[in-house]
């Protein structure tokens, strides 16, 4: 069956059965319709993949599953069935006290361990919030197949309050005979719980700032403006490379890398090689609520001289929006036809898999970004340019400060490397390794609780301290040289100029304020 035929005959059973087809259909309702029959879904069977398995040890569950178990009990005589998913529409948990719905969902496979995405479950309420990234409510015969007329679904998703990356989705699920007018409701407020409970519980991270879909220009470099990035090595040249050979056959290019890893400026980088003359307008994914005026403001810029447009982390954007982008793109850019367009066009993404289906077929190339720490011999060149962007003079590391900065694994990329060295230049114009923050001495390799951070922190400064034994360290600290040398090692911590053991040279139980010398 075709997928114009699919859809023309899920719109005839809501026609003759008096469903939403027999009116006027929400738009994201109808776009979700459009793109389940894209995907072949059976009008009248459900045929989830099940896994066998679910992370239980994320933040996200941890927190979701307190949320939703103290939801629980204040709904316990009521049929909703409380649920968890991933981002990727896989059931983590759920939670029910009626077990007449507990048999019903389990016929049709709404269960732990089953995916229940859109592009395998066709049109719900939680595979329309995790497409669409923005609460969703889908009633009785507005699924798209037949099989779940039975259910009301509220969904919203979960969105990391520290990264701002859609970590899952709250679901709702009841009866379709009974009122959903509290449903949405109910699943708003345990989503903002668990995401309140997630920053709570999130090691000491501070939230994003919200996005407001800002728009930036970024025009020519003018007289006295910085000058460029030094030249870097040559991982990164080779993809500097690729995307200028892009622009110079007019192709479209997608950069995709981890974040913070400087796609953006790659980008900015090639045009400012290959089209000097052009402005770079960057824009940035929207809150769900405000696409429709994100698009409305910086699209008719496609159409413009001399104007070049990147879109920033396309993989954060709703389906229907990057349905609407791709149509845009396809109407201003010029030709489709070999990828070809008359301004070319670029977005970034974290991985080629993340890219909107909607929008990869129109990507002539894909260039990847490697990681900071896969070329450490970029991290002193770019060092001394954020220290010059900040100070507005040139500014020297010592050979210990160099050893620390180039040792460290740089989970956060350039984007931290730039932090950090902001925080050590305002320190001195000569930047030493006890003006570097806590963060580059730790080698550790798991993500630090806030207690951890904190005790982390004050090892590496009594370290740092010139001329510090650490026995001395540990008398100041409270602890025995034993204890300290532990920690050393938990949290992998390095002090440029000295080597540590990681085996305490002593017996456990010798005191903190021992004499001997380390």
């Amino acid at each position: 069956m075709s997928e114009q035929t699919r859809l023309s005959e899920r719109e005839r059973i809501a026609r003759s059965r008096g469903g939403p087809g027999a009116t006027t259909t929400a738009p994201r309702l109808s776009a979700s319709w459009r793109r389940s029959a894209h995907y072949g879904i059976s009008l009248d069977s459900v045929n989830p993949m099940f896994t066998g398995g679910v992370d239980d040890s994320s933040l996200f569950y941890e927190c979701g599953q307190e949320v939703l178990r103290g939801l629980h009990a204040t709904l316990a005589n009521e049929p909703v069935s409380l649920m968890l998913t991933d981002s990727e529409g896989l059931v983590l948990s759920r939670t029910c006290g009626e077990r007449s719905l507990l048999r019903a969902l389990d016929t049709v496979y709404l269960a732990p361990g089953f995916g229940y995405s859109e592009r395998e479950t066709g049109t719900t309420g939680l595979g329309l919030a995790l497409a669409d990234r923005a609460p969703s409510l889908v009633r009785a015969d507005e699924h798209y197949c037949t099989a779940l007329w039975g259910y009301t679904c509220a969904a919203v998703p979960v969105t990391d309050p520290a990264t701002g990356e859609l970590v899952g989705s709250v679901n709702l699920t009841t009866w379709a005979r009974q009122s959903d007018k509290l449903l949405l409701a109910l699943a708003q407020m345990a989503a903002g719980n668990t995401a309140a409970l997630m920053l709570a519980r999130g090691r000491g991270r501070t939230p994003r700032p919200a996005s407001r879909g800002e728009v930036f220009r970024v025009r020519l470099p003018r007289a006295g403006d910085d000058p460029p990035p030094p030249e870097l090595s040559g991982a990164w040249q080779a993809s500097l490379a690729q995307v200028e050979a892009a622009l110079a056959e007019d192709r479209a290019v997608a950069v995709v890398g981890e974040p913070g890893v400087g796609k953006t400026a790659l980008l900015a980088a090639a045009h400012r090689s290959m089209r000097p003359q052009d402005r770079v307008l960057t824009a940035r994914p929207p809150e769900p609520t405000d696409a429709q005026a994100w698009l409305a403001l910086w699209s008719p810029e496609l159409g413009k001289e001399h104007t070049s447009v990147i879109v920033g982390r396309v993989d954060a954007l709703p389906s229907w929006t990057a349905a609407e982008l791709a149509r845009i793109f396809e109407t201003v850019g010029g030709e489709a036809d070999n990828h070809r367009a008359r301004r070319p066009f670029a977005v970034t993404a974290q991985e080629p898999a993340r890219i909107p289906e909607a929008l990869i077929g129109l990507f002539g190339s894909v260039v990847e970004v490697p990681a900071l720490r896969h070329r450490l011999d970029d991290v002193l060149p770019l060092a001394g340019y954020f220290g010059r962007q900040a100070r507005g003079r040139t500014v020297r590391f010592t050979s210990a400060a160099a050893h620390a900065l180039t040792s460290y694994h740089w989970p956060g990329n350039v984007a931290q490397l730039r932090e950090v060295i902001r925080t050590a230049v305002s320190r001195a114009d000569v930047v030493d390794a006890r003006h570097l923050p806590e963060e580059v001495f730790s080698g550790a390799n798991h993500r630090l609780t806030r207690l951890e951070a904190v005790e982390r922190d004050e090892i590496v400064g009594c370290l740092a301290e010139p001329g510090t034994t650490v026995a001395e360290a540990a008398a100041k600290l409270g602890i025995s040289r034993a204890t300290l040398y532990r920690r050393i090692a938990q949290y992998g911590i390095r002090t440029a100029g000295r080597r540590l053991r990681t085996a305490a040279p002593c017996p456990p139980d010798t005191p903190a304020n021992s004499s001997a010398k380390e």
